[in-house]
């Protein structure tokens, strides 16, 4: 075995005993948490048809592209599958079960997989989608799977899902401010409640990657610095809709997030901006050459892109989703 891969596996048995020891401070007791059911009519009550019929009503004033964006969000969110067996498959874990890797996994699976669960059942009772061609996006952003430029690298998907989890969260608290604001106050208060998941596995991600950051700093810095140079893409870039490639639905997508505010190219370096505070880019030590040029790369990109999300465009153009009824 290669030293480069002999370190890798020292580092992420490190970090495999603190993401033990760090699932109290970042998951929630199952027992204890919210459930999709907490939020949604209650089928067993008497009330339930005037309770959707409520529902209904308060969805009927939803923008076209606030519908379009909180569909797009549903879809990546119930993609968990791909998500479990792509970080399953990353290298150097001790494959354990009951390991730190495979414990986490599971359990933060388990905590995002309410988000899906939450947010189709409530487009299906709102009346504005049509479910069978969601449905078919959804299926095929699982059978496809996604090339996030990750690898197999534990450092590289350490840096991805903390840019992610932070990105989801700014992308369901806008949706909860936009439903607020058309008069929906159950949707507002759902993807709140999704938020604050996404907000604190966020923390737990960059966490995770600090400990990095404080036995392996060389190495982790050429890797977020190759992840910054590739661009993070996003899950939703492998949305597609019958007859459509990989990638035009995304397009149009990230349109009508764009044209809201719910996720913009600023938001983008403002997410990078964060890590790097977070993870003490800039007073970084114990740095050779080229982890040197890969924090200088890392310090002068936001303002970069931030000249560039300046020259663009608001998107006008308008799109008729397949997903949405009518």
């Amino acid at each position: 075995m290669s030293f480069f891969a002999d370190k890798r596996r020292e580092v992420m048995m490190h970090i495999e005993k603190y993401m033990l020891e760090s699932m109290g401070t970042y998951l929630k007791p199952i027992d204890t948490n919210w459930q999709p059911s907490d939020f949604l009519p209650d089928s067993t009550s008497e009330t339930f048809y005037q309770d959707i019929r409520i529902l209904r009503e308060n969805a009927k004033d939803l923008s076209y592209d606030l519908v379009a964006v909180l569909i797009g969000d549903t879809i990546t969110e119930e993609a968990l599958p791909t998500y479990e067996s792509w970080l399953a498959m990353v290298d150097g874990h001790s494959g354990d079960e009951e390991g730190g890797w495979m414990k986490w996994v599971r359990h933060w699976t388990a905590e995002e997989n309410r988000h899906g669960d939450l947010l189709n059942k409530y487009l299906y009772l709102s009346g504005r989608v049509d479910m069978r061609q969601m449905e078919i996006s959804t299926q095929y952003l699982i059978a496809d799977g996604f090339d996030i430029g990750t690898g197999h690298d534990p450092y590289r998907n350490f840096i991805y899902t903390s840019f992610q989890e932070l990105a989801t969260n700014v992308s369901h608290r806008r949706v909860a401010s936009l439903a607020k604001k058309d008069g929906d106050a159950l949707l507002s208060k759902m993807c709140g409640v999704i938020a604050s998941d996404e907000a604190r596995h966020a923390k737990a991600y960059k966490d995770f990657m600090n400990r990095i950051f404080e036995v392996d700093p060389n190495e982790a810095m050429l890797a977020f610095e190759d992840m910054m140079r590739k661009k993070i893409v996003m899950p939703a870039h492998f949305l597609r809709e019958v007859g459509l490639k990989i990638g035009q639905t995304f397009g149009h997508f990230t349109d009508a997030a764009q044209r809201l505010g719910v996720y913009t190219a600023v938001d983008y370096v403002e997410i990078m901006q964060q890590l790097i505070i977070d993870w003490k880019i800039e007073g970084m030590r114990d740095l050779d050459d080229a982890g040197e040029k890969a924090r200088d790369y890392i310090m002068n990109l936001p303002s970069r892109l931030l000249r560039v999300a300046d020259r663009m465009k608001n998107p006008t153009i308008d799109y008729k989703f397949s997903w949405i009824a009518g």
